[in-house]
Order: structure tokens, then C-alpha cells, then sequence
């Protein structure tokens, strides 16, 4: 197993790489197969809450889901002894859900959306020079609009697959393609161990 340590705007000391190396070995018992570890430490300059100055991502990579947890602290070794107890609460959790939950259908409260309702549509002209097209919108001058556009390469998951991948990451809402019925779909958390699952049907 590959253990990359890393730093952005910081150093990272020997002792602090030897460190990590130590504490995520451990890591093997808990979960099979791991291909490569990577712990990145970001320092944060001129924050104005000094418990944010360092942050640590740790991104365990495998043959499975990709397992992330992150962390922020005054301290390199502080935040990332919290990121990796996350690291191993969220692995728990998600072993804890399988064992948990066999009748999985009778856990999870199911949400049919009929239809994608049709997105009006609206043209923009454009007014000068600023104007820019952000994540399918037109943009115009300096905002206030924000958009922030991500993609993903995925397959189609089971609904026990997309649960793992929710817990796997530490969000509370996955986006996925169901395996069975071909739609795209959300899984979330809910109170305790439920979870809810929107499906969409869309119009051509």
C-alpha cells in the first residue's frame, strides 16, 4: 500500500510523514485492498478562525469506492488525527450498515418523482463584453451568481452500492444512475440508520 503525504503553502516535517505512515497502515485492518493512501495538509493564510488554519484530506483509494474524510485544525498533527478518525468512523459505519440492514427496501422511505418538469426556458442577450456562459447559464458582468460545475465518471449502482458510497465519503446525499431501473437517483440520510431515496422518471 502506497502512503503519499503531502503539503500545499506548507512543509511537512519528516517526523510528521513518519507519523501518517504509522497511523495508516492500521488502516489494512479495516478495510481490504488498499491500493494507495493520500494525505494532503493545506495551510489556510489569513483565515479569521485560527482552528481553520490547517486542513488534511485523507483520500483512501482502492479497488472499491473511493473512502475520503477531511479536517480542520490549529494544528498539522491535530487535524489529522481528527480527518483520520473520521477516515475510520465512516468505514465502521458503512460495515455497520451491512451487517444492519438486510431487509434493506423496509429502512428506506422511496420518493417516485413522475416527471422532470420541462426547464423554461430563457434567452439572453448578450449586453457587453463580460458576458459568459458558466455551467449551461449565461453570466452576465461579475455575478452575483456563483456556479461551481463537477463531473464525474461512474457506472449504474444497486441502491446497496450508492448507501456504501454515501458512507464511503462521509456526504449525506449520493448521486446515482440505478442499476436496476436505469434512473437517475438520490440517496440520502435520514434520522439514525434511514435512509431516503428520490427516483427521477424522465420525459423524453
Amino acid at each position: 500500500m502506497d502512503v503519499v503525504v503531502t503539503g500545499r503553502h506548507c512543509t511537512i516535517s519528516p517526523e510528521l510523514k513518519e507519523l501518517v505512515r504509522d497511523r495508516i497502515i492500521t488502516v489494512e485492518r479495516l478495510r481490504d485492498r488498499v491500493i494507495r493512501v493520500e494525505v494532503e495538509f493545506s495551510a489556510a493564510d489569513g483565515t479569521k478562525n485560527p482552528s481553520d488554519a490547517v486542513e488534511v484530506q485523507i483520500t483512501l483509494r482502492s479497488k472499491g469506492p473511493v473512502v475520503r474524510a477531511e479536517a480542520k485544525a490549529n494544528d498539522k498533527t491535530l487535524a489529522f488525527e481528527q480527518a483520520f478518525d473520521r477516515l475510520k468512523a465512516q468505514l465502521r459505519k458503512a460495515a455497520d450498515r451491512r451487517k444492519t440492514h438486510r431487509g434493506l427496501r423496509a429502512a428506506i422511505f422511496t420518493e417516485e418523482v413522475a416527471s422532470a418538469p420541462e426547464p423554461k426556458k430563457t434567452e439572453v442577450e448578450p449586453e457587453d463584453d463580460n458576458t459568459y456562459e458558466v455551467a449551461g447559464l449565461v453570466v452576465n458582468g461579475d455575478g452575483p451568481l456563483v456556479v461551481r460545475e463537477k463531473e464525474f465518471e461512474t457506472v449504474p449502482l444497486s441502491l446497496a452500492q450508492a448507501l456504501d458510497e454515501m458512507e464511503l465519503v462521509g456526504h449525506d446525499f449520493f448521486l446515482y444512475q440505478d442499476s436496476a431501473t436505469g434512473k437517475p437517483s438520490v440517496v440520502y440520510r435520514r434520522k439514525a440508520y434511514n435512509y431516503g431515496v428520490i427516483h427521477l422518471n424522465v420525459n423524453a
